[in-house]
């Protein structure tokens, strides 16, 4: 866990979330400034800065993460949606703690936006 790091600080109970389902490893939250009408993310308990360093370190987790996003998707009715992950900076990830989005309740055109 980094002291820092704001999805650390919410896996450890140390600042509120609004928590759609949990599992072993992983932990699924709503994002704060959604950009969908469901628009929640799944997070890894354990600190991976982002996907590449988690893809690296752990692979099963990854299928864990995306296996979890399946279900926040099903259990909120989306027939559609987007996961995605955003690696570095330069692809917009702002929280560097892995964790994908899952995207639905609207249309969601390409390229995304």
């Amino acid at each position: 866990m980094s002291d820092a790091c704001l999805f650390c600080r919410i896996v450890a109970g140390d600042i509120p979330a609004d928590v759609v389902s949990e599992r072993d490893r992983t932990l699924a939250l709503r994002d704060i400034e959604p950009q969908a009408p469901t628009h929640v993310l799944v997070i890894t308990r354990e600190h991976y800065a982002d996907l590449s360093t988690l893809v690296a370190a752990d692979p099963t987790l990854v299928a864990e993460v995306v296996a979890h996003g399946a279900q926040v998707a099903a259990d909120d009715g989306l027939e559609a949606y987007r996961f995605v992950f955003n690696t570095g900076s330069q692809a917009g990830q702002s929280v560097f703690h892995v964790h994908g989005h899952v995207l639905g309740g609207r249309p969601m055109g390409w390229p995304p936006g």
